[in-house]
């Protein structure tokens, strides 16, 4: 498996959602920085920040799930979609890559400082453009329906 391939639902290369953080530190090592949530956040969580030579990559881990990985965050120039490199990809680009394998319209959203967000919210993936092209992604494990996560198999 490509080690930047995102898998919806499941994680990014060998990084897997539901791994324990004992877990994550034997496949990664330890982070340079570990953030917590703040008291007013709605999820108290903490965030494990690595800084990689030419980007950043952000491991989450939610309380309410026993601190398991449960979201992914990266700017890695190497991100891998459905097989494909994403990164610089333009909003269309991207848009017609999520349709060919059949993700549903996304959720359009222009942020105050002028970066567009696609949100595929089925498909947990949040992906960051500026001045037209991808810059990073945000995507975590599936919960379904009745708000229960989906940790994969």
């Amino acid at each position: 498996m490509e080690e930047n391939e995102i898998i919806l639902g499941t994680g990014m290369g060998p990084l897997r959602f539901g791994a324990t953080m004992d877990e994550v530190r034997t496949l990664v090592g330890e982070p340079e920085e570990i953030e917590e949530s703040d008291d007013d956040d709605d999820f108290e969580h903490q965030a494990w920040n690595y800084h990689e030579e030419d980007y950043l990559l952000s491991l989450y881990f939610d309380r309410e799930d026993d601190f398991r990985l449960s979201c992914i965050e990266t700017d890695n120039p190497n991100m891998r979609l459905f097989g494909e490199a994403i990164y610089g990809r333009s909003i269309d680009q991207v848009k017609a890559l999520m349709q060919r394998h059949s993700q549903p319209t996304p959720e359009i959203e222009t942020m105050e400082e002028g970066a567009v967000r696609l949100s595929y919210e089925k498909s947990m993936i949040d992906l960051y453009f500026e001045e037209g092209e991808l810059q990073f992604v945000n995507f975590g494990v599936f919960i379904n329906d009745d708000m229960e996560v989906q940790w994969p198999k």
